[in-house]
């Protein structure tokens, strides 16, 4: 039996007749965007990418931080044209983007406080990092490769920006690291106690939101999992509930 085999109906119009694809149905809305969902859900990225910019150009932050919005903003267009031509070009444009942009976080977390030196090596490690995962995976094209690759690299550089952020904001960590290569704290007993205070409370703060960054990434993977593994079914009750409640259903385009 139909999930959705019910007399009662939400107020819809039908799917117009399309030829399907894997996360059809496909240029059901226009011939010029095969998936106009999951295309036009990218726009979210680049509006985000262009605020990042500005905000970099404005207040003159490290380059760093540039080129990651930079990476940002190619994520949401190489998935757009992708998503809009089914092309498969177009399709490693937008995987191996999200390989290019956690390499330049890794970039920026290791790189943080080392001599030119040493920033030099990290940044050929990242380069070498992402030339390997780039011609790997376009010789096994292997999607489950891609999938893995950038969930360990993302790991890295969070667990890696985590342990940073203990060691340089609690104070007792910071204290402790200091004792053991001989420097000592340049504010007075007053200014430190502020300064202590300002570092606890940004913790806390980062505390809070990680649970939601990392549940909005587990949830995202979920979806992403389920949109996969239920394709077939999850075209058939777009169908069945019509326009526009069935782009509720188009998993792809909101993880």
């Amino acid at each position: 039996m139909s999930l959705f085999s019910t007399s009662f109906r939400l107020p819809s119009f039908d799917y117009p007749p399309a030829r399907e694809g894997f996360w059809g149905p496909d240029y059901y809305a226009t011939v010029y965007s095969a998936e106009i969902v999951n295309s036009l859900t990218n726009l979210a990225f680049v509006y985000l990418a262009y605020k990042g910019i500005s905000n970099c150009l404005r207040n003159g932050h490290d380059t760093v931080f540039l080129a990651g919005f930079i990476s940002y903003l190619v994520i949401g267009v190489g998935s757009f044209l992708f998503h809009s031509s089914l092309n498969y070009g177009m399709q490693l444009l937008d995987e191996l983007s999200m390989i290019y942009t956690t390499c330049v976080m890794f970039y920026a977390t290791f790189s943080h406080k080392r001599s030119a030196k040493g920033a030099a090596l990290v940044f050929a490690l990242a380069v070498f990092i992402a030339a390997f995962v780039t011609a790997y995976y376009y010789h096994i094209k292997d999607p489950l490769f891609h999938q893995n690759a950038f969930a360990l690299l993302t790991a890295v550089v969070f667990f890696r920006n985590l342990y940073g952020m203990e060691v340089s904001l609690r104070p007792s960590r910071r204290a402790k690291r200091r004792a053991e290569v001989g420097r000592l704290d340049v504010h007075d007993a007053t200014d430190q106690a502020r300064v202590d205070q300002r570092d606890v409370s940004v913790i806390k703060t980062m505390y809070q939101m990680i649970p939601v960054g990392l549940g909005s990434i587990a949830l995202g993977f979920l979806i992403w999992n389920l949109d996969n593994a239920y394709c077939p079914n999850l075209r058939r009750w777009r169908r069945a509930v019509g326009l526009p409640w069935g782009i509720l259903l188009e998993g792809h385009g909101w993880w």
